[in-house]
C-alpha cells in the first residue's frame, strides 16, 4: 500500500467526498509524528505501536568490499515498536 491507496481508504472509511480532505488528514497525521520525533517526544499509539527517537554510539565497523576498518560515527535514529494488536493481525 502506497501513500495515496492509504488517502483513499480513509477516504472510504470516513465517509469524505473529496479527496483532498483525506490528503490533508493523512498529511497531518505523518506531520505530526515527524514533529514529535523531531522534538526528542514518544508517539504511542494503542495497539498500534510506538515511535520513537534512538540514539546510537559511534562504533568500528567494517568495509565489506575491502575488509578495512571505519568508524561509525554516532547519530540518531527513528524506530517503531509494533503494538500487541498489530502483531496478532498479521500473524
Amino acid at each position: 500500500m502506497k501513500k495515496t491507496d492509504l488517502v483513499e481508504a480513509v477516504m472510504k472509511a470516513a465517509n469524505l467526498e473529496v479527496k483532498k480532505q483525506a490528503t490533508e488528514i493523512v498529511e497531518a497525521v505523518f506531520d505530526t509524528i515527524v514533529k514529535s520525533l523531531s522534538r526528542g517526544e514518544e508517539v504511542a499509539i494503542t495497539g498500534f505501536g510506538v515511535f520513537k527517537i534512538v540514539k546510537r554510539a559511534a562504533r568500528m565497523g567494517v568495509n565489506p568490499k575491502t575488509g578495512e576498518k571505519i568508524q561509525i560515527a554516532a547519530s540518531v535514529k527513528p524506530k517503531f515498536r509494533a503494538g500487541k494488536l498489530l502483531k496478532e493481525a498479521v500473524k
